[in-house]
């Protein structure tokens, strides 16, 4: 069962219990936290304190949970991995004000952990969110930051097109959305999550939303739901309100929330990047196409870009040992 509401230097939040987390498969990792305006930050740090360093960074609905295979074949290989879960998602604090949640906050709130472990020579990995949030701190700390590798992500910046389907998905969390008159009552996260990642397919997402029918998952597939759903769970509406919050923030329509003039100046930035840079794309991704990802990859001289042709927006998740054997590939080349 969800903690009882607690409430510190004003901000009403949710913690979800260390029991949802038990047990979860490709997961065996202890928690950190860090404490930041009152709320308690989940974070994991495995691997040796003196190899390489990883910041991997999620988006929505996910949580580290998502970046696991890669950490497991990182830290393989002798890297320390940082993989923090945004406040509103995993094991961080979930304020219930929707209104508390804004891109800046989020970027706010990882700088402060990049400081408080003084991380040095990091190569980011980033996707969905994590990209605004995370590319943020290589702009903004560019000495802290020895490589970029870039997944089905974006920047905000004049002249971006956003994608029918990137609209879609913001309609679906406006008032009367599909998704947020759906979830978590008749749809949880993790059940959500079956569809992205290719365990279910949309028609039966819409037959657990009108008649409750659940399909029946492989052991892989119910392995993912349970990782996806473990945050949430027993938390009500009140404990969604991250997830709810990140679709509301694209700059297209809430420019200020989407911390729309921070992303145009970081993209600003990083055009200048010269250090590596490796983007690696779910080429079935009809959220971030693989247009994008190669016109943007088309602006650095020295990036890389390699395409996974079947995977789609949550890579990290379906190709995680590809991820890795790229990376490794261009680290060595």
């Amino acid at each position: 069962m969800a903690e009882t509401m607690k409430t510190l230097s004003g901000i009403a939040f949710l913690r979800t219990p260390n029991s949802s987390f038990e047990g979860l498969p490709g997961y065996p990792y202890p928690p950190s936290f860090v404490e930041i305006d009152g709320l308690r930050m989940h974070y994991l740090d495995v691997g040796p304190r003196d190899g390489p360093v990883a910041l991997l960074m999620h988006g929505m609905p996910t949580w580290s949970f998502l970046n696991r295979g890669i950490i497991a074949r990182l830290v393989a290989d002798g890297w320390r991995c940082i993989a923090a879960d945004h406040f509103g998602f995993g094991r961080s604090d979930k304020p219930v004000d929707d209104a508390w949640y804004s891109i800046a906050r989020h970027t706010a709130a990882h700088r402060t952990l990049i400081e408080h472990l003084d991380l040095q020579g990091v190569t980011l990995f980033c996707q969905d969110w994590g990209g605004p949030t995370g590319l943020a701190q290589a702009a903004e700390m560019p000495e802290r930051f020895e490589r970029l590798v870039i997944m089905n992500t974006w920047l905000h910046h004049e002249g971006y097109d956003y994608s029918p389907a990137i609209h879609r998905w913001n309609a679906g969390w406006q008032p009367d959305g599909m998704f947020v008159t759906n979830i978590p009552e008749r749809l949880s996260v993790g059940w959500f999550m079956m569809v992205s990642l290719g365990h279910m397919t949309a028609r039966e997402m819409f037959a657990i939303i009108e008649d409750g029918v659940y399909p029946t998952l492989t052991p892989a597939g119910d392995a993912a739901r349970r990782g996806y759903d473990a945050p949430f769970e027993d938390l009500g509406r009140a404990g969604h309100a991250g997830p709810r919050r990140f679709p509301l923030s694209l700059p297209f329509t809430n420019p200020e929330g989407g911390n729309a003039a921070a992303q145009q100046r970081h993209y600003d930035a990083l055009l200048t990047w010269t250090k590596p840079v490796h983007f690696i794309w779910g080429g079935a991704d009809n959220i971030f196409t693989e247009a994008w990802g190669r016109e943007w990859a088309g602006r650095f001289p020295q990036a890389t870009f390699d395409v996974l042709l079947e995977a789609g927006h949550f890579l990290q998740d379906t190709h995680g040992d590809a991820i890795a054997d790229l990376f490794f590939a261009r680290m060595a080349s």
